[in-house]
C-alpha cells in the first residue's frame, strides 16, 4: 500500500473500494488537523494546476476554497464581495503588468 496521509474528497475511499482495492482512511481528529490538511490540499492543488494547467485542476482549487469558506464560516458571497472590492481598488491582472522594483509596496497590505 502507498501512504498518502492527506485530505481527499469525500467519495475517494468509496471509489477505491469500488474497484476492489484496499484503502485505509480516517477522519481528521480535530479542527486543527483539518485546517492544516486543508491548507496542504490548497498548496497541492495549486502545484498541480501550475504543472498541468488544466481546467480540472482549477476546479479542484475552487473546491478547496469552498471547503475553506465552509470551515471558516465565510459566505461565498462575502468572499466575492471582498474580491470585487480589491478588484476596484487595486485592479486585476488583465494588463499583465510586471513590477520591476518598488520601495516595499507589497508589505503595506
Amino acid at each position: 500500500m502507498v501512504t498518502y496521509n492527506k485530505l481527499v474528497r469525500d467519495k475517494i475511499p468509496e471509489r477505491i473500494r469500488a474497484i476492489g482495492e484496499a484503502e485505509e482512511s480516517r477522519f481528521a481528529v480535530d479542527d486543527e488537523e483539518y485546517w492544516s490538511k486543508l491548507k496542504n490540499k490548497l498548496r497541492e492543488e495549486v502545484d498541480e494546476f501550475i504543472e498541468k494547467e488544466s481546467l480540472k485542476e482549477l476546479a479542484d482549487i475552487t473546491e478547496v476554497l469552498y471547503a475553506i469558506c465552509r470551515f471558516k464560516a465565510i459566505e461565498k458571497e462575502e468572499l466575492l464581495r471582498i474580491r470585487k472590492k480589491r478588484l476596484r481598488e487595486r485592479g486585476g491582472f488583465d494588463e499583465r503588468i510586471i513590477l520591476i522594483a518598488s520601495q516595499e509596496y507589497e508589505k503595506r497590505d
